[in-house]
């Protein structure tokens, strides 16, 4: 192998790395520390899920461990919808992100609860092109703040469960029915909550846009590839959703790997990591760490692979070091311009 072009596995822990999609709900400092080991940055998303610690004290917790790890660690912010009907709720957003802004966030999430939970006065579903939420995304358009989108979920959500094409998704949705839309068809469908997404880089052309979990097309690299070329403001991540690609590395290997070669400046490494304090540390740091390792092998390894709990077997990308490292690394600062170190 041409080490000048290629990285080998021995060189994991020595490339500059972000993972640009992680969850940190706790004080525990274990997620940092093994990110310190294997030489990661770490952004963490902020989001307004239920079961998660309130805003205020997800973003007390972020601040509180970069006054430990001021080099490793960044976050995203969000706004809240509950209050959504009140009067003056944009300006109380909106001066909820600024504060945010002035205390390190370097983005703003939107969560799925968008399109697939909150609903307007009529009953009628809240999509995130809704008109409510103009004046939020007129604000971050013209203070050039990156938005990290989850709008709508895998294309298996609306599929039965024997249906489902990865392990990992039979395992979430039947752990979680509530978001199996498969089971509600009264809900949304899969399109429309695209579309809606759609419809909104449209509407703000100048507004960054990183599509979490591949911007929810992770079934098909050739349905991102025709949202990235229409439209310029629009990056994705990889969080939770490399193991779709290493299905569709199965039947279409070379389709995934031109996918990363004509796009490596639009695609952001992430894990969707969560540590919460219910795990141990020890076992959470070997979770993190066997599972960067995992998606490192994928990346610049070509060896014969496999993923536990799946029961096929795909090709490692070898990707070149180039490659690599804007995905692991360039892309992120580039399109979160406040992630400066």
């Amino acid at each position: 192998m041409d080490n000048a072009k290629y990285y080998n596995l021995d060189q994991f822990d020595k490339a500059s790395k972000i993972d640009a999609h992680i969850h940190i709900n706790t004080a525990d400092p274990a997620f940092l520390e093994q990110a310190s080991l294997d030489n990661f940055i770490l952004l963490s998303i902020n989001t307004d899920v239920p079961g998660y610690p309130t805003l205020q004290e997800q973003q007390n917790i972020i601040i509180n461990h970069r006054k430990r790890y001021p080099a490793g660690l960044r976050h995203v912010t969000t706004f809240e919808t509950e209050t959504r009907n009140q009067d003056q709720w944009h300006e109380r957003a909106i001066k909820h992100l600024d504060e945010s802004f002035s205390q390190g966030a370097v983005g703003v999430k939107v969560w799925k609860n968008i399109g697939m939970d909150i609903r307007d006065e009529q009953g009628d579903f809240i999509k995130i092109d809704n008109p409510l939420f103009e004046p939020i995304f007129e604000y971050l358009q013209q203070s050039n703040i990156t938005v990290c989108g989850h709008i709508g979920e895998p294309k298996n959500c609306w599929l039965p469960l024997e249906e489902m094409t990865v392990a990992g998704d039979k395992l979430y949705f039947q752990e979680h029915p509530e978001f199996h839309m498969y089971l509600h068809p009264h809900f949304p469908a899969y399109n429309q909550l695209i579309l809606s997404r759609d419809r909104l880089l449209e509407r703000f052309p100048d507004l960054k846009f990183v599509g979490a979990h591949l911007g929810s097309m992770e079934w098909s690299v050739h349905e991102v590839a025709k949202r990235l070329d229409k439209y310029d403001n629009l990056a994705v991540d990889l969080a939770a959703r490399i193991c779709h690609l290493q299905y569709q590395s199965v039947s279409d290997w070379q389709s995934v790997y031109d996918f990363f070669i004509r796009y490596q400046d639009r695609i952001i490494y992430g894990t969707d990591l969560e540590f919460d304090g219910s795990q141990k540390p020890d076992d959470f740091r070997e979770e993190a760490h066997n599972t960067w390792i995992a998606d490192w092998k994928y990346f610049v390894s070509d060896g014969l692979l496999s993923t536990p709990g799946e029961n096929y077997e795909f090709n490692g990308l070898r990707l070149p070091k180039e490659v690599i490292d804007k995905i692991y690394f360039r892309n992120a600062l580039k399109w979160y311009p406040g992630l400066v170190f």
